[in-house]
Order: C-alpha cells, then sequence, then structure tokens
C-alpha cells in the first residue's frame, strides 16, 4: 500500500496520517481494497511530508499527533496545495471539530467509527471535487458559468466560489458548496437530510451532525443572523435586514 520514494502514483491516491498503528492499518487495507493507493505517515511532520511528495487525492488525518498536531498539519498542507482532508478525533468536541473545519478540514469524524461511512465521505469529497474542476474547466473554455448570487449584502461569487459581506469571508470549500445550497433557496427549509444529499451526496441521516458544526461555522464567518435553526427539521437562509429597517 505504501509508495516507494520518488514516485508518484496514478489514480485515487489517500493519505492517512495516523500515529495509531491498529487504526491506520484498518483504514489503510479498507481503503486499498477500493482500488485506492494509500500511505501511511504516523506523525505530523512526515503527514506534511507525504502530502508534498504525493499529491494526495484526500487525505484522512487524526487530529492528535506526535510532532505537531493535526490541525497544524493541516494548516501547512492547504497552504501548499488545496486537498480535501477529513479529521479523525478521539474526542467529541464541537470546538474542535470547528476549528479543524476553520483550518482547511472538508469533514471530520469522531472515534470509534465506521469504516462503510468512512468510504462514503470520502468518495462523496472526490465527487465534489470532480464538480468543481468540471466547472472550472467550464469557465476557462468560454462556457457559461453561474451568475453570482447576490442577498443584501451578501456576494456569492459561484465561479470564483468567493464570497463578501463587507470584506471578502474566507471559506472552506464545503463551507461554500453549504452556503451556496441555502442561498439558492432563500427562507426555504431545507432538511438536514437534504443538505446532507446536496452538498455531501450521502444517501442517509447518518451524518447530521457534520451539518450542525458546519452551520456554526458559516455563522461564525458570516454572522448569526443569515441562517435559520428550524428545529427538528433543518435550515433556511434569511437574506439580511437593510440597515435601518426592523
Amino acid at each position: 500500500m505504501s509508495v516507494p520514494s520518488g514516485t508518484r502514483p496514478v489514480g485515487v491516491v489517500v493519505l492517512v496520517v495516523e500515529d495509531e498503528p491498529a487504526i491506520a492499518q484498518a483504514v489503510a487495507q479498507r481503503l486499498a481494497s477500493e482500488g485506492w493507493t494509500v500511505e501511511i505517515a504516523v506523525d505530523g511532520y512526515a503527514g506534511v511530508e507525504a502530502a508534498a511528495r504525493l499529491h494526495p487525492s484526500l487525505v484522512v488525518l487524526d487530529v492528535m499527533l506526535p510532532g505537531i498536531d493535526g490541525l497544524e498539519v493541516c494548516r501547512r498542507i492547504q497552504a501548499d496545495r488545496a486537498v480535501p482532508v477529513l479529521m479523525l478525533t478521539a474526542r467529541d468536541d464541537e470546538t474542535d471539530m470547528l476549528i479543524g473545519l476553520g483550518v482547511g478540514a472538508d469533514d471530520y469524524m469522531t472515534k470509534p467509527f465506521s469504516m462503510r461511512e468512512l468510504v462514503a465521505r470520502l468518495k462523496a469529497l472526490l465527487r465534489r471535487t470532480e464538480r468543481e474542476l468540471r466547472a472550472a474547466d467550464a469557465g476557462a473554455t468560454g462556457h457559461p458559468v453561474s451568475e453570482p448570487i447576490t442577498i443584501g449584502d451578501v456576494v456569492i461569487d459561484r465561479a470564483q466560489r468567493r464570497v463578501w459581506r463587507a470584506d471578502e469571508v474566507h471559506l472552506t470549500p464545503t463551507e461554500f458548496d453549504l452556503l451556496v445550497t441555502l442561498a439558492s433557496s432563500p427562507r426555504t427549509v431545507l432538511t438536514r437530510e437534504r443538505l446532507l444529499a446536496e452538498v455531501w451526496d450521502w444517501v442517509d441521516a447518518s451524518g447530521t451532525r457534520t451539518v450542525d458544526s458546519h452551520v456554526k461555522a458559516l455563522r461564525r464567518k458570516l454572522g448569526a443572523d443569515l441562517i435559520r435553526t428550524v428545529h427538528g427539521v433543518g435550515y433556511a437562509f434569511e437574506p439580511p435586514v437593510p440597515a435601518g429597517e426592523d
């Protein structure tokens, strides 16, 4: 499963950065059964080096690592080259999850986790990456691209994947896709299950807490007034009220 030094594999390449040997080997074997090439790094510094060498399609990254922790590894990997990252955490701690999303992670799972669900989430990340590449290619070849969404003081440029509210707001790829999905149907309540299907390409409701954490990250960056919670159902994008109006 490991990649010889000096070579760069083709196809789907997954870097697993995990210091617990049993977990790392189990994950690697399951991902290899999908026909993917897998390399394991056992500490933070090795993870950064492997990412620079392999240019992986996906990274599975533990938060607690020797050397430098997973959050710093994620920062360094994303600064060098954007890549989908799924973080693993041993603690069901919302703060850790939000920090992970803030440094460029696309998704997270809490240990212990289902291998079936891990594979499903990674495949969803791959599909979204492929969609983004097709959209970028369409723009480069002069084909029509989506017009920006402007609602109140919020501007969402879908072609450039950039967002402004007074100043530019930097979002992770998943945060951006979630915002576009909500803003495309303002005032419409979208269920967590529908958001999972449209943003993450999941076909079941096993990851609704992931939706909740990404919404909280959006509120932290854009303001709590833009996304309304409908308890027990889902979320709705609420157009901002102009200054001076109730």
